[in-house]
């Protein structure tokens, strides 16, 4: 049995009050908080195990490289891969976007190829491919969503023709919460030999992920989204994509030897984790990916779902309340705006004041705001340890809204 009450136990934050009302915490699409075993693990980390990893082979070090390591092969686990190899470190799925857009991208695209990119593209999954047009003349073409904010996968095949190199697409809306069936899209472009990379920064927070049977070549989480720490990620690069891409950071591990006139570079992962690495925010990561899988991915999947559905029928009663995205196939996110309520930044203020943590803005996703003809949106996204009880305090503080704007 799923009890979310004990969940709420796990995460000090959460007993707080905001304004002198008990926080309700609604901003977990932009960063979820974190559970006490990754505060402590961050705090042992630091106050009894931390020195640099890698070559020390003073104690310190050696304990500091066993724990850091071996959140590799927990992500291994955890989005189902292959080898634990395919698994980079970064600091969360911006740079792991960027680094698949370097090493990757430069090497292997040119003047007229093209990239498809859904329009519901975080910035992130967005400006590294316009590098590529920039500097390359990569050709970038662009998916729509349909009138409810679901995106068929038949409609990103639709787009491909002989000159597409690759696919670049989310797995879960930050804003509309839209689920893509990316399985079907990456075993199709797998057929026709077109390289795949799918943003799980929303997704993976939300539901069991296998990247072998997704199939696809890249796939980048983002840890702070996963109840760790900020500036800890990871990049899952199939193995044969890799030995495609070249490093396009130099120094520290990712080397094995420097001469003065030639460099030999190290092999995978190491290969593409340049410097001193995020070492406390790793092992951080781990800890968070170890609460994940106790808690389990299906259950807290489960729950979540009755989140959306209970917020999405408590919402929808209200007329002047515009949500964005009303795909029946979505996770617990609701983008919305207050008709005559002007900016969305008003609501959140006044949400605030009431103890409700909510994000107003475009969401790095204005290609999106463009299409759906809007500019801004307040959004609250749902978490394992929202509860129904918020759903309330939410509708009730929008009503509030309502009355006190338009």
């Amino acid at each position: 049995m799923y009890d979310v009450n004990e969940i709420r136990k796990d995460f000090p934050i959460l007993s707080r009050t905001v304004n002198n009302k008990p926080l309700v915490y609604l901003d977990n699409g932009a960063s979820a908080q974190k559970p006490q075993v990754v505060i402590d693990a961050v705090t042992k980390a630091y106050s009894e195990e931390y020195s640099n990893v890698h070559r020390g082979l003073h104690t310190l070090s050696n304990i500091a490289t066993d724990n850091y390591e071996a959140v590799r092969a927990k992500i291994q686990n955890f989005l189902g891969a292959k080898h634990p190899e395919e698994i980079i470190f970064n600091s969360g799925t911006t740079e792991g976007i960027n680094m698949i857009s370097y090493s990757w991208g430069v090497p292997n695209l040119q003047a007229g190829d093209e990239i498809i990119l859904s329009v519901m593209e975080h910035h992130a999954n967005i400006v590294p491919w316009h590098f590529l047009r920039e500097r390359q003349g990569v050709v970038i073409k662009w998916v729509e969503t349909d009138a409810d904010g679901g995106l068929n996968a038949q409609a990103v095949l639709d787009a491909i023709t002989p000159k597409t190199k690759l696919i670049a697409i989310t797995q879960m809306s930050n804003v509309l919460g839209t689920v893509v069936d990316v399985k079907t899209i990456c075993t199709v472009a797998r057929e026709k030999g077109i390289a795949t990379l799918v943003d799980g920064s929303q997704s993976s927070v939300h539901m069991p992920v296998n990247v072998q049977d997704i199939g696809c070549d890249f796939f980048a989480i983002t840890g702070h989204k996963l109840y760790g720490p900020s500036s800890s990620g990871a990049i899952y690069v199939r193995k044969d994509r890799a030995d495609e891409m070249r490093p396009f950071m130099g120094g520290g591990d990712m080397i094995k030897t420097v001469e003065r006139d030639c460099v030999s570079y190290n092999t995978i992962p190491h290969k593409f984790e340049a410097g001193t690495p995020g070492i406390v925010q790793m092992i951080g990561l781990g800890a968070a990916i170890d609460y994940l899988q106790e808690v389990g991915l299906d259950r807290i999947a489960a729950h979540e779902a009755s989140l959306r559905d209970y917020a999405m029928q408590k919402l929808s009663k209200h007329n002047w309340l515009n949500i964005q995205g009303r795909t029946a196939d979505k996770g617990a996110i609701f983008s919305f705006t207050i008709q005559g309520a002007g900016h969305p930044h008003d609501i959140s203020t006044i949400l605030d004041q009431r103890g409700i943590a909510v994000r107003a803005g475009h969401h790095c996703a204005q290609p999106l705001m463009q299409h759906l003809g809007i500019s801004a949106s307040a959004r609250a996204s749902f978490a394992m340890y929202n509860t129904t009880e918020e759903v309330d305090k939410l509708a009730d503080a929008l009503e509030f809204c309502y009355e006190l704007l338009s």
